[in-house]
């Protein structure tokens, strides 16, 4: 039976009549003998009959407690269907109520009360060859904000499309989730909240904890060990990712995660637009991580074109709280981040008066404020373009600067729409849109395999540009058609090892690699890394 409860190796009804005679299983099952194929309707049919989007997140969750291997054939062939459920939107609703669905253990929780000893409890861990972790203090959960140790659901969700999505053996993920404490009162006050109930760390103290988990890791798993930080608060991402991207095999999915998969939808939508990249002019809604991620790297790809990035600057626009980042504004500064965007131009506040005077051809928003993209706005920058470029990513969908209905209507089908969630296709006037979803899942669990695969040293900026290109040309002209700025994700699999060979080839090139011997085909080790599900 230690064969059946292991969730690794157990086959459920696939057991053949001869695997339970050997086993001794005989009697534990009743007598059917199931195909994976047949597993999968079965398990398709349960999550159909279930009308509650959380508890079919709950039900699957179920599944990668006892049978890893279905769950990831359910998961990586309905990309489409299964991964709203275990990733965005329902992982939203699932961090909110993660205190009262909480059931097995998958992955780590290390809170304040371990410090001094972070190695000791990474020891706890079963498994020796951890290649990627992805980590989170629950500060910034998608657009929801601070929701403490209930933020675990990131992690397990992010690690699970690593798996589906380009094959990264779930054997050598683990998520883990940092408790620091939590500003949310509601939280603080609630009976069945699982976390530690005071304020949140800050400071040199908040540092310190950080630095002994990083080196622990490190001590733990080794230093091409992949830590990918998901969902830290502002004040903490940018500052946590210049200090140890230098040293340590890392990156910020918020920050470069979302400014690759930004920059490649752009790349594909002035294919659409057909003016140039070096011809736009961008404008940011949101002065975040993801918006100032995305303006560094759209900044480093037209320097590519043969601009420099001061030049490019002055063609990307941002909006923060306060209005309009320029110089010398009358209320409130400017910090470190934000200062290279700021313009010689008046402190306007207003999202329309801005439109007017920066004139964009594209409107990006990633503030996680939710519908500021408006029926008036979207006129008025379709007004100034014969085919604006509008991306609306703030997740969840609640948080959607507009809709996919409202792009293609307000704009009388000339829109070029992309979004952090999924939306519905759209019929406007008899012609069909296929709304892009600008998902992180197109870039992180690629950019995983090739750290995986070729035991990357350091994870560069670099690697992030040469993943949108990837992304980019490998749209294909009947996707382009339907208005699609992204591969369907129904090639996610094939899109996906492909931008994992793209980066692995580049970090070869700039010797970022602990890999010896060199392969002849890295597309072939590349190929040979990836995980297979089935039985």
């Amino acid at each position: 039976m230690d064969h059946v409860r292991n969730p690794r190796s157990n086959k459920g009804l696939a057991y053949s009549e001869e695997e339970r005679k050997q086993l001794g299983l005989r009697g534990f099952f009743p007598p059917v003998v199931r195909s994976s194929k047949d597993q999968v309707k079965a398990i398709l049919a349960n999550i159909h009959r279930i009308h509650n989007e959380l508890d079919k997140y709950v039900f699957l969750l179920s599944l990668l407690d006892s049978n890893e291997r279905l769950f990831y054939q359910v998961l990586s062939q309905h990309v489409e269907e299964i991964m709203p459920l275990v990733y965005t939107p329902v992982v939203g609703d699932a961090c909110i109520k993660y205190s009262l669905i909480y059931g097995q253990p998958k992955g780590m929780f290390i809170s304040l009360n371990d410090r001094g000893h972070i190695y000791d409890i990474l020891k706890n861990w079963p498994i020796d060859d951890v290649r990627v972790i992805v980590v989170t203090d629950g500060e910034r959960i998608l657009g929801l904000g601070d929701l403490g140790i209930q933020g675990m659901g990131i992690p397990v969700g992010k690690l699970a499309l690593y798996t589906a999505l380009a094959g990264v053996n779930p054997k050598q993920c683990l998520p883990i989730t940092l408790d620091v404490g939590t500003n949310n009162e509601h939280l603080l006050k609630d009976e069945f909240y699982i976390g530690l109930r005071q304020k949140r760390l800050t400071g040199a103290d908040y540092d310190s904890f950080i630095d002994e988990f990083v080196q622990a890791v490190v001590k733990r798993f080794g230093s091409t060990c992949l830590i990918q930080f998901e969902d830290f608060g502002n004040a903490n991402a940018f500052r946590i990712l210049q200090k140890y991207m230098p040293a340590v095999c890392c990156f910020n999915d918020d920050i470069q995660g979302t400014a690759s998969v930004a920059l490649a939808g752009l790349l594909s939508a002035v294919k659409l637009t057909n003016v140039p990249l070096l011809e736009n002019t961008f404008l940011f809604y949101g002065a975040g991580e993801a918006n100032i991620g995305t303006a560094n790297l759209i900044a480093l790809a037209m320097a590519e074109k043969g601009i420099s990035v001061e030049e490019a600057r002055k063609k990307i626009w941002l909006i923060d709280s306060r209005g309009l980042i320029v110089k010398n504004r009358p209320e409130g500064g400017i910090n470190h981040e934000k200062a290279p965007w700021a313009k010689e131009a008046p402190a306007l506040k207003e999202l329309g008066e801005i439109i007017d005077h920066v004139k964009p051809t594209a409107i990006i928003g990633a503030a996680g404020q939710g519908k500021v993209f408006t029926e008036d706005i979207i006129k008025k920058v379709t007004a100034l373009n014969e085919r604006p470029i509008i991306f609306a990513l703030s997740n969840p969908t609640s948080k959607a600067e507009c809709t996919a209905e409202e792009a293609y209507h307000f704009s009388e089908g000339k829109a070029v729409f992309a979004s952090g969630s999924p939306f519905k296709c759209v019929k406007y006037h008899g012609q069909i849109f296929h709304p892009g979803q600008g998902n992180n899942c197109y870039i992180f669990p690629a950019i995983g395999l090739a750290c995986v695969a070729c035991n990357i040293k350091h994870v560069t900026d670099e690697f992030f540009l040469v993943a949108s290109e990837s992304l980019a040309e490998q749209v294909l002209p009947e996707e382009f058609a339907e208005g699609r700025v992204y591969p369907n994700l129904s090639r996610i699999q094939t899109v996906s090892l492909k931008i994992a060979i793209d980066v692995a080839k580049y970090a070869l090139k700039k010797n970022l690699c602990h890999l010896y011997p060199i392969p002849d085909s890295i597309e072939d080790h590349i190929k040979s890394q990836v995980y297979n599900p089935e039985y």
